[in-house]
């Protein structure tokens, strides 16, 4: 959304598109032929298959710049030689890259559907490897990310953190009665280790979120979890103000959540690896734990109760204020203003 912001005027490319994103009513939205199949929008994981034959259909040969927003197939994308494609890769295509084996063994699937998907994966990563040499210039959202691209891809990128809408965000003085976890239910986000370790110490659990296992976990949780489901955007700077803290078990690309929850003053408690770890500062704006078992989260929330009056919300937000919106754009501008030529007219599309 802060590429459209960026560049208002310039049309987007996507495979399908989900019209309940009001924030994108302005936009020129140009969507692929899936967008024609009935709740495409919503089932777009099991579009997979079709996706690399949409992106190198689109037709880019009017624009001078463009950039592709990617977790996919969109730096796979075909322009003309003068062209320059930016890729903002938020993370080689997981699910074919380090998490392969991990999404295989623990999504619950028909036996003979894994087998299908093994050699089916076999053979997207294979595109992916071809599609990864397409783009000329790589930005990424965190260190951790960029030393995927260049294990995975051999290119190398630059960093530039994700943005947070700070104004969208508060403090609240408001009693924190509550845990908070946001995100997709699935099995890599370890939402499965918050309700062991809930259920065993009591504490309220507010998980925020829909996927996969929401069923399963649900089933397993004791009272003192509760699970909001999906949750409109208004409602979730509420949550984030008058929580005790976010706990964030998973290893993630660089999250999103626990920015806006020090946007809100609120502490993260967060495993010690991937994104997490250019974002939440120990001791000050949140706590780590080492490994991702009962043991050592259990752990962190014990040393977290005893100490979370020490946590002050203003300097927690005003530590992440660098992670603004302003200092996105401007570090996008000056990436672009590096490679482009000054003469050129430089019309930008975004995918």
């Amino acid at each position: 959304y802060t590429l459209h912001r960026m560049c208002p005027d310039a049309p987007i490319y996507t495979s399908v598109f989900d019209k309940n994103l009001t924030e994108f009513k302005d936009a020129q939205i140009i969507a692929s032929y899936l967008q024609n199949i009935p709740f495409a929008s919503q089932n777009h994981r099991f579009l997979l298959p079709f996706m690399p034959h949409v992106f190198e259909t689109f037709d880019f040969r009017d624009f001078d710049i463009v950039i592709s927003s990617c977790h996919s197939c969109a730096k796979g994308i075909i322009t003309k030689p003068n062209t320059v494609h930016i890729c903002y890769c938020h993370a080689p295509m997981r699910y074919v890259w380090d998490n392969a084996q991990e999404y295989i063994k623990e999504y619950e699937m028909n036996p003979f559907l894994k087998k299908i998907g093994e050699k089916f994966l076999h053979k997207i990563r294979i595109w992916d490897k071809l599609a990864a040499a397409r783009p000329d210039y790589y930005i990424t959202n965190s260190r951790y990310i960029k030393d995927k691209i260049k294990k995975f891809y051999k290119r190398d990128a630059a960093v530039i953190h994700p943005p947070v809408d700070m104004d969208k965000f508060y403090i609240s003085g408001a009693p924190k009665n509550y845990y908070l976890a946001i995100g997709r239910l699935t099995p890599y986000k370890k939402f499965s280790l918050l309700v062991d370790v809930f259920n065993d110490l009591g504490y309220p659990l507010k998980i925020v979120g829909t996927g996969v296992e929401y069923s399963k976990l649900k089933s397993c949780a004791n009272k003192n979890i509760e699970f909001l489901g999906h949750v409109e955007e208004k409602e979730l700077p509420h949550l984030y103000a008058e929580a005790r803290a976010l706990v964030f078990p998973q290893i993630e690309d660089f999250g999103i959540a626990p920015l806006e929850a020090m946007a809100s003053g609120t502490p993260v408690i967060a495993y010690k690896a991937g994104g997490a770890l250019e974002s939440v500062k120990e001791g000050v704006t949140g706590l780590f734990f080492e490994e991702q078992n009962a043991l050592m989260l259990e752990a962190a929330l014990y040393r977290f109760e005893k100490m979370r009056d020490s946590f002050n919300p203003q300097k927690i937000r005003s530590h992440i204020e660098k992670f603004s919106i302003e200092n996105f754009v401007e570090k996008f501008e000056k990436f672009i203003e590096k490679i482009k030529e000054p003469q050129a007219r430089y019309p930008v599309t975004i995918v």
